[in-house]
């Protein structure tokens, strides 16, 4: 895996991740008032998935994260989808992402200063299932032992879907993390990041501190990346130095706008980041960061930013 990113260094210096997947599609009209969110998608209008990955990838992302942040068994089976059903879902969401990575790279002139993009399959927390926003709290009733019987269904399905890895994103605990750890072990030759939702500058949500859990976490051999998404900008250079002083392992970011969620009214409050992505970007790569993207509210123009930034900075 570290050759697999060490061409996208090479090339830019850092590797792009994509933008917002579900806000995006909110922005283009589709009705995400579901427990499934975007993966509600992925059996209504998976054009409109495919129509998103197209665009970050026209942006510049070299990794596409799929709609399978909200996908589980337990949650297409409250929509009375069985499990050869749900494995079918989780399948077609890696093949939309897979296809338009495909089409875009089939283009001779897209692989002008550009490395061919990866497929990161999204495998998202416990609390996403739950829809009540414990993603960003961490007060799970499931111990380790229940979140590894949990998880691992999904990891089963997506460790062979042809993603390149796995992004286990927006994990708000260590027990979590260690859990995911746990699932990507039955699987030695597969790679994964996992990245945490915090609620400061040094704490993941959970209360824990985040550099001793980046320690731990990254220092698995199948860790690509430790880091941080789905937080707001500002407290991301004081994580990435923190994971940075700890592990030499490399620093993924993907933060939101700003903005907060909030699981009971169901909608975005407080204030955007008066720091544009790119700003923020130019900092987190100096803190030391190396995957670099963006999460909620954050669109392709976004995207397209830090990779034009990404271009000049080169040496």
């Amino acid at each position: 895996m570290a050759d697999l990113l060490a061409p996208f260094i090479a090339t830019r210096g850092v590797v792009i991740l994509d933008g917002a997947l579900a806000t995006e599609l909110e922005r283009r009209g589709a009705d995400l008032r579901d427990p499934l969110w975007s993966a509600r998608l992925l059996i209504e209008r998976p054009e409109l998935i495919r129509a998103v990955h197209d665009s970050y990838f026209a942006a510049g992302a070299d990794v596409a994260i799929t709609a399978t942040y909200q996908a589980s068994f337990e949650g297409f089976e409250r929509r009375g989808i069985d499990a050869a059903g749900a494995t079918t879902l989780l399948q077609r969401a890696v093949s939309i992402a897979t296809d338009s990575r495909d089409a875009f790279w089939a283009d001779p002139d897209n692989h002008r200063d550009r490395v061919r993009p990866l497929v990161a399959a999204s495998v998202g927390p416990y609390g996403a299932f739950l829809n009540d926003g414990s993603e960003y709290r961490g007060e799970y009733s499931l111990d380790e032992d229940a979140l590894v019987a949990w998880h691992q269904p999904r990891f089963d399905v997506l460790a062979r879907s042809g993603a390149d890895l796995l992004a286990c994103e927006t994990i708000p605990c260590a027990s979590e993390a260690r859990a995911l750890v746990r699932c990507l072990e039955v699987y030695p030759e597969l790679r994964a990041w996992i990245s945490f939702s915090a609620r400061d500058a040094s704490c993941i949500s959970s209360g824990e501190t985040f550099a001793p859990i980046a320690a731990e976490i990254g220092g698995h051999t199948q860790v690509v990346a430790v880091g941080i998404n789905c937080t707001a900008p500002q407290h991301v250079a004081a994580l990435v130095r923190a994971a940075r002083a700890v592990t030499s392992t490399p620093i993924v970011v993907y933060p939101n706008s700003g903005e907060t969620w909030d699981a009971v009214a169901k909608c975005w409050v407080d204030t955007p980041s008066s720091e544009s992505l790119v700003d923020g970007a130019r900092t987190w790569h100096d803190a030391g960061a190396t995957l670099i993207g963006g999460c909620c509210r954050t669109t392709p123009d976004d995207i397209r930013a830090v990779a034009a930034w990404a271009v000049a900075a080169k040496p």
